[in-house]
């Protein structure tokens, strides 16, 4: 498993405007390689690169509000191939209330880019559904 993980913290991003601290901010990076699974030598995937980020309470910037410009830096800086790379917003469980008895329950979306020389426009979400989110959640959860 460890072979797969490539990278796996908090990730500062330097934002838009180095010199201005445009949407700088922390988020949580996670990216996983299938290809290199133990259990997968031999098959090749589609989309081997998953990258699933999350947001860091406190920050000021979002996964979802800067989506595009986030994913096109993440696929530079880590020479991924954006077209065999799967984008998954992670959204942890969060228990609310007075005692803490509601809950939003754990959410996965896939984001789909129009790439455009290099550049991730025009996000599309929507839900990551079984198998693939199962696959995904695995891979969270041993992180």
């Amino acid at each position: 498993m460890d072979d797969m993980i490539l990278y796996n913290d908090i990730y500062h991003w330097e934002g838009l405007g180095k010199a201005f601290g445009l949407a700088t901010g922390r988020i949580r990076l996670r990216i996983f390689d299938l290809d290199k699974a133990p259990e997968n030598r031999g098959v090749r995937h589609l989309r081997p690169m998953v990258v699933v980020v999350s947001d860091v309470p406190g920050e000021s910037i979002t996964v979802k509000g800067w989506a595009g410009p986030l994913a096109s830096f993440i696929s530079r800086a880590f020479h991924i191939d954006p077209h065999r790379m799967l984008w998954v917003e992670h959204y942890p469980a969060v228990q609310y209330g007075v005692k803490h008895v509601k809950q939003i329950d754990e959410i996965f979306e896939a984001v789909e880019f129009t790439w455009e020389e290099g550049v991730a426009v025009a996000p599309k979400w929507r839900p990551l559904k079984p198998p693939l989110r199962d696959v995904v959640k695995n891979l969270v959860d041993v992180c």
